[in-house]
């Protein structure tokens, strides 16, 4: 039975991952998006390695694609970006910034594809259309005008390498590492406690290696949501008789069950892959108590063995040539006390002396994690202690085994490799010196917490975003939003109408570009791009849909009329050179990085792309100790810093399969049963019985930080879920205003949106 209340309806999803619902929805949106015939098949060269990259995740290209190489949510992206609706300048003389202001995200984005470089006009409370040159030229001298230290370049995840390149570049040049990216927000805690234990940032995982493993573990991570084509690697896993276990809050649909859409018999049937063999609800905030357990089961089967004159179950070997730390990590797990696991993870001791029994038995296991182990106050720890189960068994650094962090947005990692970071010791300072002839700044750069920081002291000038909609994505919203409109300078380089423009600086600029799907036009031809995908894997990418308006200009062209204008010429980068001709760009970051990009535009198009080296791969630790560090936790709770108490609920923010990121696709979460509405809080039956709540109710919900701002969100319809009781769950990015911009991973400074205590009180009555 379904329940209607207000604009949101409710049923019971019963349906797998994959299956005829995501043919239906991908039918949908390319309907609702007027998309042609004609760049509707374009969708058989998403992810084809003489084809386009994905637009959203970075989950990996294979070299030998199946024939439909997308997602459901793929093609939702492409849809979305190759629409024939269009915003031109009529649009913006009919409505007004504080009328659009009252729309909703969805309604914002479904208008279509901007057209139009755009300047706010605060006497008609309009954007009006400016030329390219005028906007560069605006934008130029107001920058020189403004003290380095004060500008942030942000950017999203899905610019190409070639203009993460120039931006960070144009950064440098202007005299600051002020380059907070959207890593900031997600995977940031993957680079730091990656890098502390293992000495590289990112996962040393393969496709291949999901052909040899026998075991994967799985924590927070809803991969029929945000990487939906890596249920075909887990279906074959399944398929060979490989365990999945898996930890997360919510019970996903694609982590239960997949119908693969591309197998006429499983459609036609209805015949469904279980995939998860164990799952285990553990609580938000509780994934350091939960691995603590697992890694004192291990430790236990392993005494055990040993006392019976048995073959080990700990690899000594490997301990021994490979580790540090092992001692001091051995005697915190012998004096960790099983009910202080049990009451910080949420589980019961026999259930995680199940999952690491199975462990024990597997030869190769590798681990598999999302935003819901790194968005947390201990999400360096919770990464950290990853890597210590891996270690426990030599699980790094041989086939079928590894560290695997899922990344988001599809270029998020790769921007960083070519420098995008904040963080000066990590770009190749010297060779940058060296090769154009200025001297880089030494001093660290604002992450995005920093940044946010920097905007509320009111000491930020101007705010260059490549991609995004910041306001939108960062915590503390209510705050934050007042003192965007107090920055002198804003400027937006973007595809669609978001938040972000409506939500301006002083003065504001939106600067259309196209899109990666795009044929990119420059004076040597047709040009084509780079992105690196989760596995640290380098591909190329080729627009072929017809650019959607003549008026539009690439992301390299923009970043480099920007450079022009604002900076002092520099006789080594020819940014007209740059745009004219894209392998340029690629022969550049060849130089700067010999190690990864050598031979960059012959090996561009290797299928299943080109990887970086990594040295954990191959056992070689580049850590102060020369090996894999072993980590001991601080503490088991997972919310030190914000907790108020039993009165207070634990919230955590999820993704719909109506959204990616901050785009909203539809109101409609299929996977959960939500129609209608994103304005829903998820909750355990008997929690609704204890606060006396029936379905479709509504409640408010107020963060129960004691620092004098009040943070809230009201008119949330209750929506009865399995989650762990004390828990619930709603919506990114509608929560955010919930969290306090303090309240961010300890080393990293992710926002901990997976944890945030909060009261709940019945709805208030209007006035």
């Amino acid at each position: 039975m379904s329940k209607q209340s207000g604009d949101v309806r409710i049923e019971n999803p019963t349906m797998p991952a994959g299956g005829w619902g995501s043919v239906q929805e991908v039918t949908s949106i390319l309907l609702h998006q007027r998309v042609p015939l004609k760049d509707s098949r374009l969708l058989l060269k998403q992810n084809k390695p003489d084809g386009y990259a994905c637009v959203s995740c970075a989950w990996a290209k294979p070299a030998n694609p199946h024939p439909f190489e997308f997602c459901e949510s793929g093609a939702k992206a492409t849809a979305w970006e190759t629409t024939s609706k269009t915003i031109g300048p009529d649009f913006f003389e009919r409505h007004t910034v504080t009328e659009l202001a009252a729309w909703d995200d969805h309604r914002l984005e479904d208008q279509g594809r901007l057209t139009v470089p755009l300047r706010y006009d605060p006497q008609a409370d309009k954007y009006r259309e400016v030329s390219w040159d005028s906007a560069f030229a605006a934008i130029g001298q107001a920058l020189r005008g403004f003290d380095p230290k004060q500008v942030v370049f942000y950017s999203s995840g899905r610019a190409s390498l070639e203009t993460s390149y120039m931006y960070a570049l144009l950064a440098r040049m202007y005299g600051n590492n002020n380059l907070p990216d959207s890593s900031n927000m997600c995977h940031e805690s993957t680079s730091v406690g990656l890098q502390k234990t293992l000495g590289v940032p990112v996962g040393t995982v393969t496709l291949d290696d999901f052909e040899q493993t026998d075991c994967i573990f799985f924590f927070g991570q809803n991969v029929g949501v945000n990487s939906p084509r890596m249920l075909h690697q887990l279906q074959a896993a399944r398929r060979r008789g490989v365990p999945i276990i898996t930890f997360n809050p919510l019970r996903e649909r694609g982590l239960v069950s997949f119908t693969n859409p591309q197998s006429p018999a499983e459609m036609l049937s209805g015949s469904e892959t279980p995939i998860s063999t164990q799952y285990h609800q553990v609580k938000p905030g509780g994934d350091t108590a939960a691995l603590m357990g697992l890694c004192k089961a291990i430790l236990a089967f392993d005494d055990a063995a040993h006392a019976r004159g048995e073959g080990r179950v700990l690899d000594t070997a490997f301990l021994q040539e490979h580790t540090h730390g092992f001692g001091d990590f051995e005697a915190s797990l012998r004096a960790c006390a099983w009910p202080d696991i049990e009451r910080e993870s949420g589980l019961r001791r026999d259930a995680l002396e199940g999952a690491a029994e199975v462990y024990c038995k597997s030869a190769a296991v590798m681990a598999v994690y999302g935003m819901g182990v790194t968005q947390h106050r201990n999400g360096v720890q919770n990464v950290a202690m990853i890597v210590n189960l891996l270690l426990l068994r030599g699980n790094v650094g041989k086939p079928g085994a590894g560290v695997c962090p899922v990344r988001g947005h599809s270029n998020v990692q790769g921007q960083r490799t070519v420098g995008i970071t904040e963080k000066p010791e990590l770009a190749p300072l010297d060779k940058l010196k060296e090769q154009y002839g200025f001297a880089p700044p030494l001093e660290k750069g604002m992450n995005t917490v920093e940044a946010c920081e920097a905007i509320l002291a009111r000491q930020v000038q101007a705010f260059i975003g490549l991609g995004g909609n910041f306001v939108r994505a960062v915590p503390e919203r209510t705050l934050m939003e007042a003192a965007w409109r107090e920055i002198p300078l804003t400027v937006q380089v973007s595809t669609k109408l978001n938040r972000n423009h409506l939500v301006h600086g002083q003065d504001s600029y939106v600067l259309p570009c196209l899109g990666r799907i795009e044929i990119d036009n420059q004076k040597s031809g047709p040009q084509d791009v780079t992105i690196e995908d989760s596995t640290a894997c380098m591909h190329g990418s080729r627009g072929m849909a017809e650019p959607v308006a003549p008026t539009l200009l690439s992301e390299p062209a923009i970043v480099a009329g920007i450079a022009k204008a604002t900076l002092n010429p520099n006789p080594r980068v020819d940014w007209d050179r740059w745009v004219g001709d894209y392998s340029l760009i690629r022969d550049a970051i060849a130089e700067t990085y010999p190690e990864i990009f050598h031979d960059f535009n012959a090996r561009m198009w290797t299928p299943g792309g080109f990887r970086k080296p990594l040295a954990a791969a191959n056992r070689v630790w580049k850590t102060p100790s020369g090996k894999a560090e072993f980590t001991v936790p601080e503490a088991l709770a997972g919310n030190p810093d914000l907790n108020g108490g039993p009165a207070t609920l634990r919230l955590f923010t999820v993704r719909s399969d109506g959204q990616f990121n901050t785009t909203i696709y539809s109101h409609d979460d299929r996977f959960r049963g939500v129609y209608g509405s994103r304005m829903v809080l998820f909750m355990a039956r008997a929690d609704m019985a204890k606060y006396a709540l029936a379905q479709g109710e509504l409640v408010d919900l107020r963060c129960a930080a004691m620092d004098g701002v009040e943070r809230r969100v009201d008119g949330l319809a209750v929506v009865p879920y399995d989650v762990p009781q004390g828990c619930i769950a709603g919506y990114f990015p509608e929560l955010n205003p919930l969290i306090p911009l303090w309240h961010h991973a300890k080393e990293s400074k992710v926002p901990a949106a997976k944890a945030i205590d909060v009261i709940l009180e019945r709805a208030r009555r209007p006035a």
